[in-house]
């Protein structure tokens, strides 16, 4: 286990960042473009990213970018 210490302002870049990461992310993922293995992938990236988030964020933003069930092509 790691840990880290940060002040609250790159809280808040960090919780920005991941935010931005977490959209993109879920945008992609509803692109019928993107091979099926690729989606996976990135579903699974999608689940790191927002554990990473549930570490900075507040309870009302996690909610935000729950994963919900996504069918994959």
């Amino acid at each position: 286990m790691l840990g880290l210490l940060i002040n609250d302002k790159e809280q808040s870049e960090l919780q920005y960042m991941i935010k931005r990461e977490l959209e993109e992310l879920l945008l992609d993922l509803e692109d019928h473009r993107i091979d099926k293995m690729v989606k996976q992938a990135m579903c699974e990236r999608y689940k790191v990213i927002f554990q990473l988030y549930t570490r900075v964020a507040s309870e009302e933003e996690i909610k935000k970018y729950i994963p919900k069930k996504v069918q994959i092509e």
